[in-house]
This record gives C-alpha cells, sequence and structure tokens, in this order.
C-alpha cells in the first residue's frame, strides 16, 4: 500500500503489536468492570458461565480467522457479510451494528474506569467521564502505530495486574486448588442452568474484542497471516486468564461480597495481600483507559471502511495528511461515547453490546458457511474451518439471544 496516497492507511503493524491489540481490546473490560455483576448473578458458578462464553466465542473466532485473511479489509463483518450474501446494505446493516457495539463497549469500559478513578480522585464523575473520553480520542489521532504502541504498554501493565491478583490468591491461601469443587453445583437444575445463562451474557462482554482485530487489516503488515493468528491468541489467552482470575475471586472474597464493590478487584487485591487496594485502582484504571482507546480505533476504521466502500458519508475517509488517522471518524466517535456514557448505566450498556455483538457474529457464522456450502475456496495459504464450525457458531450465538430474551 502506498502510503503517499492522501486516503489511505498506513501499514506498519506487526504480530506482536496486533495481538497486544486484542488482549487490550479484549481483557479489561469485561474483567476490570463486571467481574462483580457476574458474580451477582450466578455466585459461586460465575466461572463456568465464563467458560459457557468461552466455547461460545470460540467458532465466530475461528469463522473471523478465515475471513480475516479472505478479506483483509478495514470493513471487517461488513465486508466479510456482504461478499458472501452479495447485498451491500445487508454488509452497511452489519457494519453499522458492529460500530454501535464498539460505541456501546467503549462507554462501558469508561464507566468503569470512572469507578476506579473515584475511588483514588475527590472530583465529579461526570467531569471524570468529560476527561477521560476526550484524552483518548485524542491520543488514538496520534497515528495507528503510536496508539497501538501506548495501548500495548498499557495492556502489559493491566496484565500485570491480573497475575498479582491471581498470585495474591495463592498468598491468601497456598490450597486454594484444594477448593475448585466449591465452583461446581451440588446438583444439576434448571435453575442452576439459568443463573449460568443469564450471567454468561455478561461474562460475554469480557470476551468482546478479537472481532476488532479485523478492522486494523489495512494498517498491518501481512494481513492474511498475521490477523488469523492474532484472534486465536488472544481468545486463548484471554480464557484462560479470566477463569483463574474469576475463580480466585470467589474463593477468597466470595460473592456476596465481590458483588457489592464498586471497584471488586482492588477489594481482592487488599484482601488477600493487605497491600494498599490504590494499587490495583491505578493498574485499573490504566486497563480500562486502554480499552477506550482500542475501541476508539475500531469503530474509526470500520467507518473509515465503509466510508471508503461509499456506504458511509465521504468525510469519514479523511486522513491526516501526517499522521495517517481518520481524524474525523475518530472526533464523531470520541464524541457518540461521552454523549452514551453520560446518559446509561454500565450493566445495561454491556448486555446491550453482548446481544448486538451474538446477533453480528450469527450472521457472520452464517457468510462463511454461504462461503463454504458455494465452495468459494480462500486464497492459497489461508487459515480454514471445516464447514461444521460456522454452523455450530451461528447456532450456538443464536441459543444465546434466545435464551437472554426468555432468561436474561
Amino acid at each position: 500500500m502506498n502510503d503517499s496516497q492522501p486516503n489511505q492507511l498506513k501499514r506498519v503493524l506487526s504480530l506482536p503489536l496486533v495481538v497486544l491489540y486484542g488482549l487490550g481490546i479484549t481483557i479489561g473490560a469485561g474483567i476490570y468492570v463486571l467481574v462483580g455483576e457476574t458474580a451477582a448473578r450466578a455466585g459461586m458458578l460465575a466461572p463456568l458461565a465464563f467458560i459457557l462464553a468461552a466455547i461460545v466465542m470460540l467458532f465466530p473466532a475461528l469463522c473471523f480467522a478465515e475471513l480475516s485473511g479472505r478479506f483483509p479489509f478495514a470493513s471487517g463483518a461488513a465486508q466479510y457479510v456482504e461478499e458472501s450474501f452479495g447485498k451491500r446494505m445487508l454488509g452497511l446493516g452489519i457494519g453499522l451494528l458492529v460500530m454501535a457495539a464498539g460505541l456501546i463497549a467503549a462507554s462501558t469500559i469508561s464507566l468503569g474506569s470512572v469507578r476506579y478513578l473515584s475511588s483514588l480522585v475527590d472530583l465529579p464523575a461526570s467531569l471524570l467521564l468529560v476527561a477521560v473520553v476526550s484524552l483518548m480520542g485524542f491520543i488514538c489521532t496520534w497515528g495507528i502505530k503510536e496508539s497501538v504502541i501506548f495501548a500495548s504498554i498499557m495492556t502489559l501493565l493491566e496484565i500485570s495486574g491480573l497475575f498479582a491478583v491471581i498470585v495474591g490468591g495463592f498468598i491468601f491461601d497456598y490450597d486454594l486448588l484444594t477448593h475448585v469443587n466449591r465452583l461446581l453445583p451440588p446438583s444439576w437444575s434448571a435453575a442452576v442452568l439459568t443463573s449460568i445463562l443469564q450471567a454468561s451474557l455478561l461474562a460475554f462482554f469480557a470476551f468482546i474484542g478479537f472481532e476488532g482485530i479485523s478492522n486494523i487489516a489495512e494498517e498491518t503488515l501481512d494481513p492474511r497471516r498475521t490477523l488469523p493468528r492474532a484472534i486465536i491468541f488472544t481468545l486463548a489467552f484471554s480464557t484462560v486468564i479470566y477463569v483463574l482470575v474469576v475463580s480466585i475471586a470467589l474463593l477468597t472474597v466470595g460473592p456476596e461480597e465481590l458483588s457489592t464493590q464498586q471497584a471488586p478487584l482492588s477489594h481482592l487485591f487488599q484482601q488477600t495481600t493487605s497491600l494498599p487496594a490504590s494499587i490495583i485502582s491505578l493498574i485499573a484504571v490504566v486497563a480500562t483507559l486502554n480499552g477506550v482507546i482500542v475501541q476508539i480505533i475500531m469503530v474509526s476504521r470500520l467507518a473509515y471502511g465503509l466510508s471508503s466502500r461509499g456506504l458511509l458519508p465521504e468525510f469519514l475517509r479523511q486522513v491526516h495528511p501526517r499522521r495517517k488517522t481518520p481524524v474525523l471518524a475518530i472526533l464523531l466517535a470520541t464524541a457518540l461515547i461521552l454523549l452514551l456514557t453520560l446518559s446509561l448505566p454500565v450493566v445495561v450498556l454491556a448486555e446491550w453490546t453482548s446481544r448486538i455483538i451474538l446477533f453480528v457474529f450469527m450472521i457472520v457464522c452464517l457468510a462463511l458457511l454461504r462461503l463454504k456450502v458455494k465452495r468459494i475456496e480462500p486464497p492459497a495459504g489461508n487459515f480454514r474451518v471445516n464447514p461444521a464450525i460456522p454452523a455450530l457458531g451461528g447456532v450456538l450465538c443464536g441459543f444465546l439471544l434466545i435464551a437472554d430474551f426468555i432468561w436474561g
């Protein structure tokens, strides 16, 4: 790609940066913000809700891995659906849904960030929200490599915070693993399954992010090889660390105490290590701010991609001549996130993000299945999956949506 052309993005991201971007967009949001709410819904069974969400997510993740190689463009899921079904308006609809989910997710994460900030800084929450979102929007205009490197450093810090929580749990109780049976129900019943399903929609939010990797395709080096690997690694690492953190939180603090805390992981860290809660609060702020950055990047690149295809207004594809970032798309995304954060509570935002993304994932799985049925082969050497994967992915995502409608 010729970077000298005025409205083209700059291809500079290697596999490590893309993986850190994927982890940044995934890890901070759910585990730092929603662990207490998930525990409130499922109690000691919350890890099972995370495992169920991860199993469901595996199928669309594998579909995205193949499709990102077939169509390595910034419009991501929107282009996958358009190419498969041949319907531009269907592609636009999916693109708008992904953008809406990204904006709502960023708003959710922003509210979580302010919860932790409020424990450190005595300022009005609304003022902190405006400051947080505006600053993150400004960073995103800086340049894609600079933004992703900045986000990657923050990702490493947030992962270190989660490892500190895990280590703290084992320091608190060296025999922690002998209590794992407490995380399983004494007997299975309809009530038990319902509580796990209800919590899984919130847990599902914690895994949202890998699909955003596809939207930086036009800024990634060798995207056909890099993107599938980054998607799979992001999901695998996130699953392991989520189950560990949630399990340790429940076994050491308990669901009742965890669900009442405004900054649950900070409280957990203080209880298990006797160190100041402010240590994890600072890391949690970093994690949640990172989540806002990467969501703004994702939404703005998708807006750029749709605009480049003539599906959204021309101004959204305007790129800063020196920094090569879609600056107007970034500013619009930032303004919309601010509007949402000042209007809706965190759980409502998280639930609607999950519903929208579940629907999008179901359609993307069906899009890949259609390509498989029509025997449209991917490029040579492209990552590929068995047709059963998109079929099962579509069914599982649809099942969770129906379950939420019935029991949510």
